[in-house]
């Protein structure tokens, strides 16, 4: 199979430079323009792509090279972008920087190189005019092997600054495609783990996109990216494809949380539960009293409940249903945020109680990627299972005596961690299913099973 979708990807020298507001802006001025556009984003991000999918109307996709690995890179892209006129993928921190120690491994410039993509570099110039020639160059010489086709500049100051950017540019010969100002109308709100969801700020969001959409069509050379986008070669590679599902009497209903307090969650998890054979029903822990009717088995994913605790632990009547379910030993996958809202209580304020352990927030930010081995039997993976994951949190938990762990992990140092109870897998590691499609398979038959 060979892909021949037009696609570009947008990094940054560094973190912070306006990489997401120019990637979301030029996701949405195409859309505008009426093409079919693919978003992606490289990493474990879950925030960006709720921005790529509301600029462009299609669901926000992760590349990642380190929990997938290299190989489902192009088959991923493949399977995001089946049937578009444009991808644009979004690169994560700088551009060389990908998993700690493993050189390369996960960067955006490994992305660009898996899928022959040329790379557009957005440049903060705010306090600089000809050394950004020197940055630029060294960007585009440190490998040869990753095409760094053109810049953005961003935070121009005024008419002669750019002026002499261009200029700076011009020495060096690559291409500027935009230059933009800076503008409080597209900045968008952060707080202790990136950006705010879309989720939690609907009508805001809105306004940031077309406002983003908006700078990017006045500023950026549209013409010119789309053209640039078109001489990305032909990929050959195979789509990622959704396992068969196993014949089954009946679809079990997975009920999966989402709303403003559980938003992390990859798309291709969904995708995959219902190739399975499940009904996947979202329901929303902040307001619904009840879970979806004939529910056999949650998924919890990642989010904010420290930010909606006192909203969470209010809900009671929803709290009862959840520990009632999990004690009659439903299947109930909780992720980082999903373990929290297990516990007994989150920042002193009651949650489900499912867990003998009781979380808060902290000042320490845990972030990396992992490898990891089950421990123990679960819903979601038989023991021995390996597979590479992300953690991301400010919080810790202290458990009871004695709690069952999830996984053995080796990095950054030896530990065990999570919990295994019954049909109870929760842990703070964020896992992208696609590198172990039986997840899913596994699942939903333990769901059906009950």
């Amino acid at each position: 199979m060979v892909v021949d979708v037009p696609r570009l990807v947008v990094a940054a020298p560094a973190s912070g430079t306006g990489k997401t507001t120019v990637a979301t802006g030029l996701m949405a001025a195409f859309a505008e323009r009426g093409l079919a556009v693919s978003p992606h984003k490289v990493g474990p991000d879950y925030i960006d792509p709720g921005y790529h999918a509301l600029a462009t109307g299609r669901p926000g996709r992760n590349l990642d090279a380190y929990m997938c690995g290299p190989e489902l890179v192009a088959p991923l892209f493949a399977h995001g972008s089946a049937g578009c006129e444009l991808a644009v993928v979004e690169g994560v921190m700088g551009l060389f920087d990908g998993a700690s120690g493993e050189g390369e491994l996960a960067s955006t410039a490994h992305v660009a190189k898996l899928l022959k993509a040329p790379v557009v570099l957005v440049v903060d110039a705010s306090s600089q005019s000809r050394s950004v020639a020197a940055l630029v160059h060294g960007f585009a010489s440190f490998d040869p092997e990753v095409r760094l086709a053109g810049v953005i500049l961003n935070k121009v100051g005024s008419d002669r600054h750019e002026e002499l950017l261009r200029e700076a540019m011009e020495e060096v010969g690559v291409p500027v495609f935009g230059s933009l100002r800076r503008t409080p109308q597209v900045a968008t709100p952060s707080r202790h783990l990136g950006l705010v969801p879309v989720a939690e700020r609907s009508t805001e969001a809105v306004d940031s996109v077309r406002a983003a959409a908006a700078m990017v069509r006045e500023g950026c050379d549209l013409e010119g990216l789309l053209a640039l986008a078109r001489t990305a070669p032909p990929l050959a590679t195979e789509a990622w494809s959704l396992p068969e599902a196993a014949a089954m009497r009946d679809r079990p209903v997975v009920a999966v949380a989402g709303g403003a307090a559980f938003t992390f969650s990859y798309t291709e998890h969904t995708e995959l539960l219902r190739a399975a054979g499940a009904d996947v029903v979202t329901f929303d822990p902040l307001h619904d009293e009840a879970l979806p009717e004939d529910t056999a088995a949650i998924v919890i994913g990642g989010g904010f409940p420290e930010v909606y605790a006192p909203e969470l632990s209010a809900n009671e009547q929803l709290r009862k249903a959840v520990a009632e379910l999990a004690r009659g030993g439903a299947p109930v996958i909780a992720e980082c945020a999903g373990l929290l809202y297990l516990s007994r209580s989150l920042d002193g304020r009651p949650m489900c109680g499912v867990l003998d352990a009781d979380a808060k927030m902290s000042g320490r930010l845990t972030l990396g990627y992992r490898d990891a081995v089950a421990l123990t039997d679960s819903p979601l993976t038989p023991a021995g299972a390996r597979l590479r994951g992300h953690e991301f949190h400010r919080t810790v938990l202290k458990p009871g005596a004695g709690p069952t762990p999830a996984w053995g992990m080796r990095l950054p140092t030896p530990r065990v961690e999570g919990f295994v109870q019954g049909g109870v897998h929760a842990s703070y590691l964020h896992t992208h299913w696609a590198a172990l499609p039986d997840i899913a398979h596994r699942l939903v038959q333990w769901s059906g099973a009950r």
